[in-house]
């Protein structure tokens, strides 16, 4: 069993200490969080153990899972790869693509193993689809949310659409080739709506809307490739799956056909997927633990992390 510290004892941080302490995969020692009082009021409350610093947690532990503010990121997961300690980092990996490149040598260096937080990859939606999206040539995708004081310390790309970010980038296989984007800034320094249209070497096209300033909460991403379309619902945990095959010859009486104008007729038929129940973080944390083992990749690695970080100041600089 894995020994297990978090540091960051937020909202998430204590999502994170609960299922650490819940897995069977982990032994949690602790945490730390700078600010004294809310560290007090976590360890009263819960009971987990609360650190006077974050050398003295590194020192106590395999695992340091950091769930802190972005900018202190890097200052955090250095320190851990530098004291040989496997380290889950939150999303976005690092406030600079620079500063994730310095921990991807780091962590070779050290021989000790990485991963990102980006949760969604975990998805049931997503994981009941996933290996039936082949090559699709135009993404679109909406994460949209009501307002929330968390998470306004960072442009809303670096807040919610990098979520879409990585998942487009862990199914199209290509590079990226330009990116076009506009953002605004409604209640904060940074933009809070933001869209970007990414366009890669074979050709797809990703478009992509963020905001956290919406009446609703949505999450859609729809996939089009031949003869399929894809959509999931990463908020409702739904999918939807529609088909097309060259039509029968004779074809029943409740089948769908599309006939185009030249004559060509083709089926439309539609799949369900079935969606497992889980918990998306509590399973990133555990297929880590799993990677740290039997020493493997983890499923989300920090060089992915770090592309996906790349695309999104790719689209902030283009604001």
């Amino acid at each position: 069993m894995l020994k297990a510290g978090v540091l960051g004892a937020g909202h998430l941080g204590k999502i994170h200490l609960k299922l650490i302490n819940q897995s069977e995969k982990y032994e949690l020692v602790g945490f730390f969080d700078p600010v004294k009082e809310n560290a007090e009021k976590v360890e009263k409350e819960f009971g987990y153990k609360s650190f006077d610093s974050i050398q003295e947690l590194i020192d106590a532990v395999d695992v340091v899972d950091i769930v802190t503010p972005t900018l202190s990121h890097f200052d955090c997961a250095k320190e851990a790869i530098e004291n040989g300690k496997h380290v889950f980092i939150e999303k976005p990996i690092t406030k600079t693509v620079e500063e994730a490149e310095i921990l991807i040598d780091l962590i070779k260096k050290h021989k000790v193993i990485g991963q990102v937080g980006h949760v969604e990859r975990f998805n049931p939606a997503f994981t009941a689809v996933k290996d039936a999206i082949h090559n699709p040539m135009f993404i679109e995708t909406h994460r949209l949310a009501e307002f929330n004081p968390r998470g306004t310390d960072v442009p809303v790309v670096l807040d919610l659409m990098i979520h879409d970010i990585d998942i487009i980038l862990s199914v199209v296989k290509s590079k990226v080739k330009s990116v076009h984007a506009s953002g605004v800034s409604i209640l904060s320094e940074t933009p809070d709506i933001a869209n970007a249209r990414i366009e890669f070497e074979n050709g797809c096209v990703a478009n992509l809307t963020a905001s956290r300033i919406s009446l609703k909460n949505m999450r859609k991403t729809r996939f089009f490739q031949r003869d399929a379309y894809i959509a999931v619902d990463f908020f409702e945990k739904a999918t939807e799956v529609v088909r097309m095959k060259d039509a029968p010859e004779n074809p029943g009486d409740f089948d769908m056909i599309l006939q185009n104008a030249e004559g060509l007729k083709k089926q439309i038929y539609f799949e369900n997927p079935k969606i497992a129940v889980n918990n998306a973080i509590l399973d990133e944390l555990e297929t880590f633990a799993d990677a740290i083992n039997n020493n493997t990749m983890p499923i989300v690695t920090l060089e992915q992390g770090t592309e996906a970080l790349r695309v999104a100041q790719m689209i902030i600089n283009d604001f």
